[in-house]
């Protein structure tokens, strides 16, 4: 069961759309909508921004212009979170209901610092994460996904470009024998034992020859859910390319583990992941 869902409130154009997918997701659920905004510490940023020039000293004005503008980026988040809640009808509140009332409702919270610290500090308490796609060069935003998804042990769902529908009726899981794509299968339980539909997609490997993806099907049945297999011949295009287009219109959510590793205490994503994220018109749900 679902019940917090902690959000991404970066105080940009996207927020809106970020908080419409997150309510998508918690309306079966009842679920509570925690959402987050991180200040930039305006002194850390301009002794980052300076040692990155090469020393010296801070530029006069330069704080106090940092800290104007993380105060209009907390403004306009906090804005696009009033106006939201109250076009959706949530209540925002700090402490649960008695059950028989229950419905979604949300909660504004703010920090300073490091946004890819702060959501995974959160993060560690919720049920969920939802986070924007970083695109292009949004070195910020991929840090943040890495740190919830890496940093939390907690699961995050991404969001499509395209609205976020009402309910997963279709769910393709893309599956390997790994403890990340089964921890991602037992975070979408609650999202699976809903669908009408659900494919086990592989990718066979190499010297492949053991029946993976049915030994998942035989388990999901155990817990009244059907599901096929998917089994699935890599492409020259590779990997990620070859499972998009093999559920290509045949699925609402892609589960899938998400993957990375390290390098001198700095997590990145690694290429597969990486390459669904930046090619999955669809939402995708990960654990790591």
């Amino acid at each position: 069961m679902i019940k917090t869902i902690l959000v991404a409130a970066t105080g940009s154009d996207r927020d809106a759309a970020t908080f419409a997918a997150a309510l998508a997701v918690a309306r079966p659920f009842a679920a509570h909508l925690q959402m987050l905004h991180v200040r930039q510490d305006p002194v850390a940023l301009a002794v980052a921004m300076t040692t990155d020039a090469g020393g010296g000293a801070l530029a006069a004005g330069l704080i106090e212009q940092l800290e104007k503008d993380a105060q209009a980026r907390e403004r306009k988040a906090h804005d696009i979170f009033t106006r939201f809640c109250g076009g959706a009808g949530l209540a925002v509140i700090g402490a649960p209901v008695p059950a028989s009332t229950a419905a979604p409702s949300a909660e504004w919270h703010v920090e300073t610092g490091e946004e890819p610290r702060w959501m995974a500090a959160y993060g560690v308490a919720a049920d969920l994460i939802i986070a924007p796609r970083a695109t292009g060069e949004e070195a910020l935003g991929r840090a943040t996904l890495e740190a919830a998804l890496l940093d939390s042990g907690r699961p995050i769902l991404v969001p499509a470009a395209t609205a976020m529908p009402a309910k997963f009726e279709r769910i393709a899981i893309a599956w390997k024998p790994s403890p990340q794509a089964a921890r991602a299968v037992a975070a979408a339980l609650p999202f699976l034992v809903q669908a009408r539909e659900i494919i086990v997609a592989t990718v066979e490997e190499a010297g492949e020859g053991r029946d993976e993806a049915g030994r998942l099907v035989r388990n999901l049945a155990w817990h009244g859910i059907a599901a096929t297999t998917l089994r699935l011949q890599p492409g020259a295009e590779g990997a990620a390319a070859t499972l998009l287009a093999g559920i290509e219109g045949r699925a609402d959510l892609l589960v899938m583990g998400g993957y990375g590793h390290s390098r001198l205490r700095e997590w990145v994503f690694g290429g597969f992941t990486q390459s669904v994220l930046a090619g999955a018109p669809l939402p995708v749900l990960m654990a790591h």
